[in-house]
């Protein structure tokens, strides 16, 4: 019997097939030497860097898979310009999140958000819709780390390599990358590996970037970090408080910029976090399910407003967003320029003093997290209201609690601020110059 293979178009026989399966077994023989570098110095010439059968492949710049990598391309293209995320500034309810985001928005140096609480709350849907209200950054176009123009603390070893040798850099704008790390990704497509299409058909050892390059100046967002393998979450929060992503594989050591803001969330059925995780992040915040039926209602009729005709629904908010944008970037304009007083310095202190939490990581969230509030609303000087914003967010989840206790107690927010009106009361506090 005789069976057909149809492929692009193409019928291939059983011999062809067999054919197609013997190359592959001669690929993975020839591979595995090649790739650890041990293969036979017989072997390694210069003109057996690749097996000879690549050769037409080679020649034709990918054969007949490139009709299929032509197709797949396009495809992605009409498919990013045609995507939609909810808006914004039409997300109702749920104001903590929606502040922990725009914080962070305007200061990356806060340490991220962890965002805890019932399924189906938004969770998602307000991280991915950050998109259309965080403001476009300068890459050099054609760069897989998203290298900025002029700062050489940001940019790739190609960037880097180029500006050494001053060479004219292309730019572009484009919008912040919201990268989402899957829950069962290795960490080779999070850290990077070698380009085995590299090292296949010309036998070089090249660095093929993983999600963190492509988070770099970005966002990088894990949903439900409670179920993701603790090595991989201790590697992503390393490289968010380092700002760099070094990886050595097979031979070969390579070092790239990894800027990101570290957005996680989980559900508190599925387990909780290790306390020093949970310290590594700058801010948490606990969501519930909205109760208000008003609130309800409008969330009802905008989402289905928005499923009708994503595009009408858009530009129709769209000067809603625009101002949410312009509000963001000049509060990072601004923000160098806010400064913490002496007296509600001494007030951060004391609070987590009382609170028990260790080490300093809450008292400078806590104080980067004013600044930016005070930011957001215009102003150079941290007031006392600020404090009040930026206290549960900062110092909620480094709390000690009882192992019995949830994590997303709400009980928490209602400790940090009770202490902080004691402290800041005249009449219990007072502070000295």
């Amino acid at each position: 019997a005789r069976s057909n293979l149809t492929m692009g178009g193409f019928s291939c026989g059983s011999g062809v097939v067999a054919a197609l399966l013997a190359a592959v077994i001669l690929l993975e023989c020839y591979r595995v030497p090649h790739q650890l570098g041990f293969a036979p110095s017989s072997v390694r010439t210069a003109h057996s860097s690749a097996p000879r059968f690549l050769a037409p492949i080679r020649r034709r710049g990918g054969g007949s898979l490139a009709p299929f990598r032509k197709l797949s391309a396009r495809a992605s293209a009409a498919e990013a310009a045609e995507s939609y995320e909810f808006p914004f500034a039409r997300i109702v309810g749920q104001e903590d999140l929606k502040l922990g985001l725009l914080l962070n928005a305007v200061d990356p140096k806060i340490g991220g958000l962890l965002v805890f609480g019932d399924r189906g709350t938004g969770k998602s849907v307000c991280i991915q819709a950050m998109k259309g209200v965080i403001p476009e950054i300068e890459v050099i176009r054609g760069d897989s780390y998203n290298s900025h123009p002029t700062d050489k603390n940001l940019m790739g070893p190609e960037a880097l390599d180029m500006a050494a040798k001053g060479k004219q850099m292309d730019t572009t704008f484009i919008k912040t990358p919201i990268v989402q790390l899957p829950l069962g990704a290795t960490e080779d497509k999070v850290c990077g590996t070698i380009d085995m299409e590299e090292a296949l058909l010309s036998g070089n050892k090249k660095f093929e970037p993983g999600l963190l390059a492509k988070a770099n100046r970005g966002i990088l967002f894990v949903d439900e970090i409670n179920l993701m393998e603790d090595g991989l979450v201790d590697v992503v929060l390393d490289s968010a408080a380092g700002g760099y992503n070094k990886v050595e594989r097979e031979g070969i050591s390579a070092e790239h910029p990894a800027r990101y803001i570290l957005i996680a969330t989980g559900h508190p059925d599925e387990g909780e976090l290790r306390p020093q995780l949970l310290d590594r992040f700058g801010l948490f915040v606990t969501v519930a399910t909205i109760q208000n039926s008003t609130q309800c209602t409008q969330m009802i009729l905008d989402r289905l407003a928005f499923d009708e005709d994503p595009k009408a629904f858009c530009e129709k908010v769209e000067g809603e967003q625009a101002e949410l944008r312009s509000r963001i970037n000049q509060a990072r304009i601004l923000l160098p320029s806010v400064e913490v007083p002496k007296d509600l310095q001494l007030v951060i202190a004391e609070v987590c003093g009382r609170l028990g939490t260790e080490g300093i990581r809450g008292d400078l969230a806590c104080a980067r997290a004013a600044s930016a509030v005070a930011a957001l609303e215009g102003r150079t000087t941290v007031e006392m209201q600020d404090l009040e914003k930026a206290m549960p967010l900062s110092l909620g989840h480094r709390l000690k609690k009882d192992p019995t206790d949830p994590v997303f107690d709400t009980k928490r927010k209602s400790l940090v601020l009770g202490a902080l009106r004691r402290i800041s009361d005249p009449e219990s506090f007072m502070v000295k110059n």
